[in-house]
C-alpha cells in the first residue's frame, strides 16, 4: 500500500502545483482587466492605443497559458494511481540507480517520504527515454549511464 501512497501523494503535489500556476495566471488576468478599464484617453493618443493594444498582448498571453493549464490537468486526470505495469508509461514512479522519476507533467522536484522525485512530461527526452523501458533495462542520457531499479 505504500507504493500506492507515494503515487497518489506525487500526483497531489503535481495537483498543487499546477493549482499554483492557475492562479498566478488568473490573478495577472484579472490585473490586465483592471489595467484595461482604467485606462482613460489622454491627449497622447498613440501612447494611450500603444499601451492598450500592449495589455491586449499580455491578456492573449494568459490565455495561451491558461488552456496550456487546461491541457495539463487533463494529463493529471488520465493517471491512475491503483495501477502499476511492468513498462513505463504516463503515471509510472520510476527509481533508478541516479534519480527517482514521476512520468506526469513537468513540475520539477519533488519530495515524498524524504525522497526526492522528479516529475517529468512523457513528452521530455528523458520522458521519451524512458517510456516502454522496464526493470534491468539500461539508459543512456546525456552522456550518463542509468539503470532502471523499480517501476510503481
Amino acid at each position: 500500500m505504500k507504493n500506492q501512497s507515494i503515487k497518489t501523494q506525487l500526483l497531489q503535489l503535481c495537483n498543487q502545483s499546477l493549482e499554483t500556476r492557475l492562479q498566478s495566471v488568473l490573478a495577472v488576468i484579472e490585473d490586465i482587466k483592471q489595467s484595461l478599464q482604467s485606462e482613460t484617453k489622454s491627449s497622447a493618443g498613440d501612447k494611450h492605443e500603444t499601451g492598450r493594444a500592449m495589455l491586449q498582448l499580455e491578456r492573449e498571453k494568459a490565455g495561451h497559458q491558461l488552456a496550456e493549464i487546461e491541457k495539463t490537468k487533463q494529463i493529471l486526470s488520465k493517471i491512475n494511481t491503483e495501477s502499476t505495469s511492468k513498462n513505463i508509461g504516463l503515471g509510472s514512479v520510476v527509481y533508478t540507480t541516479t534519480s527517482n522519476y514521476f512520468i506526469s507533467i513537468s513540475a520539477g522536484e519533488l519530495k515524498v517520504d524524504g525522497e526526492m522525485f522528479y516529475a517529468i512530461s512523457a513528452s521530455t527526452p528523458i520522458g521519451q527515454l524512458l517510456l516502454g523501458k522496464s526493470i534491468g533495462d539500461e539508459v543512456v542520457f546525456r552522456n550518463m549511464s542509468f539503470k532502471i531499479t523499480k517501476i510503481l
